[in-house]
C-alpha cells in the first residue's frame, strides 16, 4: 500500500514500473518488492530476460559511441532514460567529445530522484534532465532544458532505447515523427523495438505479464520494426537484433533466441 508520502511524491510503490523492473532484473537496487515480484514472474516465463535486457543496454553504448566517434554528433536527446546505470549516455559520448550536450527525458519519480547522477557532465559539456512523458513530445521539445542545451542548427542524436514496446500504435509513429520534426538534416535516430520473432512462446508470456501488471505492451515483427524508420536512411547493418548491430567481443556466443529486440540507427536526410 502506498504511504501518504509515496502518493505526494508520485511514487507508485504498490504497482510495478517498467524502469524499476528493468533495474531489478539487471541486479540494481532502485526498486520495490512489487517490481521484484513482477521481474521474477517474467524471468520464470523466459530465463533469458536478463541477457536480453543487458544487450539492449549495450546496443545503446555502441550506437552512442558510433554517433559520437564516426558521425560527429555531439548533442543528444535521450527519451525514456530509465534509472542511471554507468556508463550513462553522457559518459560515453563525452569520452569521445567532452563538449557534448545530453538532455535526458523520463517521467518516473525514482528516475527524477536519481537525476543528479545524470547531471555529472564533463566541465566542457552539459547535461540536463526533463521530467516529461514521451506521450507529450511538445513538453519535451518546449522544455527550457531542451531549448537551452540543444542547438537546432546542428545535427542531434535522438535515442529511443527500450521503450517502443510500451507505445501502442498509432501513437508510435506519431510520437517519433513529432520528436524528429524539429531536428535538422543530418540528425540520427537510434531505436530499439521489441519482438517475439525469435522466441515467440516465451516472449509473448513475458508481454502478457507486463500487461497484467498494468503496463501496455506491444511486440513487432521485423517488417513492422523496419517501417518505423520510413523516410530515414538506415545505417549499416540496418535493422538487426540488438546484439548483431556492429557487435563487439561481448556479443560472442550470444544465442539469438535470447534476444527479443530489434535495433537500428538511421539518418534524417
Amino acid at each position: 500500500m502506498n504511504t501518504p508520502n509515496d502518493r505526494q511524491s508520485g511514487l507508485a510503490t504498490s504497482r510495478a514500473h517498467s524502469a524499476r523492473v528493468y533495474d531489478y532484473i539487471l541486479g540494481g537496487k532502485d526498486h520495490y518488492p512489487v517490481d521484484a515480484e513482477a521481474g521474477d514472474a517474467m524471468a520464470r516465463h523466459w530465463p533469458a530476460l536478463p541477457v536480453h535486457m543487458m544487450e539492449n543496454r549495450r546496443f545503446m553504448h555502441r550506437t552512442a559511441h558510433f554517433l559520437a566517434q564516426e558521425r560527429g554528433i555531439c548533442q543528444f536527446l535521450d527519451v525514456g532514460t530509465g534509472l542511471p546505470t554507468s556508463p550513462n549516455l553522457h559518459e560515453i559520448v563525452q569520452e569521445v567529445a567532452p563538449e557534448s550536450h545530453v538532455v535526458y527525458v523520463d517521467n518516473d519519480p525514482i528516475v527524477l530522484a536519481h537525476a543528479r547522477a545524470l547531471l555529472q557532465s564533463s566541465p566542457e559539456g552539459a547535461t540536463a534532465y526533463v521530467d516529461a512523458n514521451m506521450h507529450d513530445p511538445d513538453a519535451i521539445l518546449d522544455s527550457p532544458e531542451f531549448r537551452e542545451l540543444i542547438d537546432l542548427s546542428r545535427p542531434v542524436g535522438l535515442m529511443v532505447i527500450g521503450i517502443m514496446h510500451f507505445i501502442l500504435p498509432p501513437d508510435d509513429r506519431r510520437l517519433i515523427a513529432r520528436l524528429l520534426d524539429p531536428l535538422p538534416s543530418g540528425s540520427y535516430l537510434a531505436m530499439t523495438i521489441g519482438t517475439a520473432d525469435f522466441a515467440p512462446e516465451e516472449v509473448n508470456r513475458v508481454a502478457q505479464e507486463y500487461r497484467q501488471q498494468g503496463m501496455p505492451f506491444v511486440l513487432r515483427d521485423r517488417a513492422t520494426a523496419t517501417s518505423l524508420f520510413d523516410g530515414l536512411e538506415l545505417q549499416e547493418p540496418g535493422v538487426t537484433q540488438v546484439h548483431s548491430w556492429r557487435p563487439g567481443p561481448e556479443q560472442d556466443g550470444i544465442d539469438g533466441r535470447d534476444i527479443a529486440m530489434y535495433g537500428a540507427v538511421a539518418r534524417k536526410p
